[in-house]
């Protein structure tokens, strides 16, 4: 099934509150990426992680880039932090992520907080 990137955005939701729930806060990002990838395959995601994104720069294609955290179902990038406080740069991040891969939606999730669901932020570009 072709899922909407806001169906992957569900069930990527409740992926993070397992997680959480499940480890709680306070450990590296590398853990969190790993539990959520599994996570996702159990409910279904085709998951990819540490996907490398070529940059291109005045038609040039750059001999660097950058890595997603994970995308889920080729439509949507999470992005995984684990920081005493989120700062306008990831928030910026993600959306630079968007605009570079051409995809909608992101999902900046810090897994450093008290309430996770203070720790989940959508972001979107042109959806």
């Amino acid at each position: 099934m072709n899922k909407t990137e806001n169906e992957i955005s569900y069930l990527i939701r409740g992926a993070i509150f397992d997680v959480y729930n499940a480890l709680g806060p306070g450990l590296f990002e590398s853990v969190y990426v790993a539990a959520l990838n599994y996570e996702l395959e159990k409910r279904g995601c085709q998951v990819k992680t540490g996907v490398s994104v070529p940059v291109v720069y005045d038609s040039v294609n750059l001999d660097v880039g950058f890595r997603l955290d994970l995308l889920v179902d080729d439509k949507v990038i999470v992005e995984v932090k684990s920081v005493e406080e989120l700062n306008k740069v990831h928030h910026k991040q993600v959306i630079t992520y968007l605009r570079l891969t051409n995809l909608k939606l992101g999902i900046l999730v810090n897994f450093n907080v008290d309430e996770i669901t203070k720790g989940i932020i959508r972001k979107v570009d042109n959806l």
